[in-house]
């Protein structure tokens, strides 16, 4: 086999099936014509750090904010329906 010249892009969509799709290494590298070896190397060099990434963690703030503000949502919620009960 030759030597491939492969763009950053292609490198980075063949470690998102790995990594984001759950794709097999083996299936990947038939289907893509490209090395079980550089696959890994790919994927060491272009994997997101478990954890360590800023947007993950600000992701994971704004949930917890949203499921605060939505509990407290329908505790309102019901709150303003018996006093509205009461008040008939």
């Amino acid at each position: 086999m030759g030597k491939f010249n492969f763009t950053e892009d292609f490198k980075r969509d063949a470690v998102a099936q790995i990594t984001e799709r759950g794709y097999p290494v083996a299936e990947v590298s038939k289907r893509l014509g490209v090395s079980q070896h550089s696959l890994y190397a790919w994927k060491r060099k272009f994997s997101r750090p478990p954890g360590g990434d800023d947007r993950d963690a600000e992701i994971r703030r704004l949930k917890g904010e949203l499921a605060r503000v939505t509990e407290e949502r329908d505790i309102l919620k019901k709150a303003t329906a018996y006093f509205a009960k009461d008040a008939k």
